[in-house]
């Protein structure tokens, strides 16, 4: 006896509706295309400060812990 799972027909159906959806070219909400961008914004920032050391280690990120040149802070 043979048992099938239900989650490949729903995940066919699925696929099939989103290509659908893509394919009447209806456009999406102008909302939902700046909350990605801001969503995408925030996790790009986060990733950079999370790995900030071996970035640093490998050149593509300045020097920021440096601090301000003394020879600034005093009159």
């Amino acid at each position: 006896m043979r048992i099938q799972s239900k989650a490949l027909p729903q995940s066919f159906s699925l696929r099939r509706a989103f290509q659908g959806s893509l394919a009447t070219g209806d456009r999406s909400h102008p909302m939902l295309i700046f909350s990605v961008v801001v969503l995408l914004t925030l996790f790009a920032i986060v990733e950079i400060d999370l790995h900030s050391a071996q970035l640093q280690a490998i050149g593509l990120l300045g020097q920021a812990a440096t601090g301000i040149d003394p020879v600034f802070l005093s009159p």
